[in-house]
C-alpha cells in the first residue's frame, strides 16, 4: 500500500506542465461551475410574488400575466400573493425579510420611490435592501377636467388657476399615492395654487370628478379614456414624454410645462442578496414575455407599454425617482392617510 501510495505522488509530479495548468485550472472552476449548477436548478419549488395592494387592480393583473408566462418558462408556479397595506409598505417589508434565494418576489412599482420619503419611520430602506429584477410596464397619467373649468389646452388651465388662486379642487386616490404626486409635482413646475382633495381610492375620486364636485386630476388612462370619449371629462395632456397612443390627439403636459414627466411604473424586485444568476434567469424571462405580441398587447390594454430594463438600469431608475419623488412630497407637505 506504501509503495502505491508513492507511485500516485510521483505519477502526479510526472504529469507534463500543460497537462498539470490545464487540472489545476479545471480545479479552481469547480465553485463557479458549482454556482452555475445551482441556478440551473431555480426555482426548485413555487415562488411568491408578493403585491401590497388589493387583488384586481392593474397592478394585480400585470403581475398575474408575468406570472402565467414565468410559471410556463420556467416549470414552477408562481403564485400571487396580495399583503395590501401602509400604501404597500407591508407587502414590500415581508420581501424584505425573506431568504434571499429568488422564490420570494416583489411587484415594485411607483408608490416603493414615492414611500420613501412619505413614510418617517420604514423598517427598511427600499434601495438598500431590495435588488431590481426587472420592469414591466410604465403608464401616463391623464390631466383630466370637468367640462366646467373653462380651458381647452394645458396653458389656459395654468392661465385660469393663477386667476383663480385656490379655488381649483385636485382630487388624488390618496395622499402620496402616484395620482396625489403627478398633481402636486404639476402645481410646483407650473406655479399654480389648487386645493388637494384626497379620496380613498380612483374610483371614489371620478365619481366626484364626473359630477363636478372637484375639477381636476392626474389618472392613469384604463380609468379614463371611456370618460373622455363619452364627454363626461375632458383630457388636457399626459404627462409622460410621448403621446399616448389610444389618445394621439392630446399633447403632452411637457409640451407646455418644460421638463414635467410623471408616470406609474412596476417591475419586479428580490431580496438584495438574492444570487446574480437567479436575477439574471428572471431578468431573461420577463424581458422575453415583454416583446411577445400576446403579452404587450394585454399590458396596451392595462393603459401602458412594456417597458424592458435590464436589472442596473431599473435600479437607476428606481434611484432617480426616489429622488424626484422626495422633492415632491417635501413641496406639498404630503403625510400618509
Amino acid at each position: 500500500m506504501h509503495t502505491l501510495g508513492i507511485s500516485r505522488r510521483t505519477t502526479a509530479m510526472n504529469l507534463p506542465r500543460r497537462q498539470f495548468l490545464r487540472l489545476a485550472v479545471g480545479a479552481a472552476a469547480l465553485p463557479a461551475a458549482s454556482r452555475i449548477a445551482r441556478a440551473g436548478t431555480y426555482p426548485s419549488r413555487p415562488v411568491r410574488i408578493i403585491i401590497g395592494a388589493p387583488p384586481g387592480g392593474p397592478t394585480d393583473t400585470s403581475a398575474r400575466l408575468i406570472g402565467q408566462w414565468l410559471s410556463e418558462r420556467l416549470g414552477q408556479p408562481f403564485i400571487i400573493e396580495n399583503r395590501p397595506g401602509a400604501g404597500t409598505n407591508i407587502g414590500t417589508e415581508v420581501v424584505v425579510r425573506a431568504p434571499a434565494d429568488g422564490h420570494t418576489l416583489l411587484l415594485v412599482t411607483t408608490a416603493n420611490a414615492i414611500n420613501a420619503t412619505l413614510y418617517d419611520n420604514l423598517n427598511f430602506n427600499f434601495i438598500r435592501d431590495i435588488a431590481p429584477v426587472a420592469s414591466i410596464i410604465r403608464q401616463p397619467f391623464v390631466m383630466l377636467v370637468h367640462p366646467s373649468v373653462p380651458a381647452k389646452t394645458v396653458s389656459e388651465f395654468i392661465d385660469y388657476a393663477k386667476a383663480n388662486p385656490g379655488k381649483l379642487n385636485m382630487a388624488s386616490a390618496g395622499n402620496g399615492t402616484g395620482t396625489h404626486v403627478a398633481g402636486e409635482l404639476f402645481k410646483m413646475m407650473a406655479s399654480v395654487n389648487m386645493v388637494h382633495v384626497p379620496y380613498r381610492g380612483v374610483a371614489s375620486a371620478m365619481t366626484d370628478l364626473i359630477a363636478g364636485q372637484v375639477q381636476v386630476m392626474f389618472v392613469v388612462p384604463v380609468a379614463t379614456i371611456v370618460h373622455v370619449k363619452a364627454g363626461k371629462l375632458r383630457a388636457l395632456a399626459v404627462t409622460t414624454g410621448t403621446r399616448l397612443e389610444a389618445l394621439p390627439d392630446i399633447p403632452t403636459v411637457g409640451e407646455f410645462v418644460p421638463g414635467y414627466q410623471a408616470s406609474a411604473w412596476f417591475g419586479i424586485g428580490a431580496p438584495k442578496k438574492t444570487p446574480a444568476e437567479i436575477v439574471d434567469t428572471l431578468n431573461r424571462e420577463i424581458n422575453a414575455a415583454l416583446a411577445d405580441p400576446k403579452i404587450r398587447a394585454r399590458l396596451a390594454d392595462e393603459g401602458g407599454g412594456q417597458f424592458a430594463l435590464s436589472p442596473a438600469d431599473f435600479g437607476k431608475l428606481i434611484a432617480e425617482e426616489t429622488e424626484k419623488w422626495a422633492k415632491v412630497v417635501k413641496f406639498s407637505g404630503a403625510k400618509p392617510d
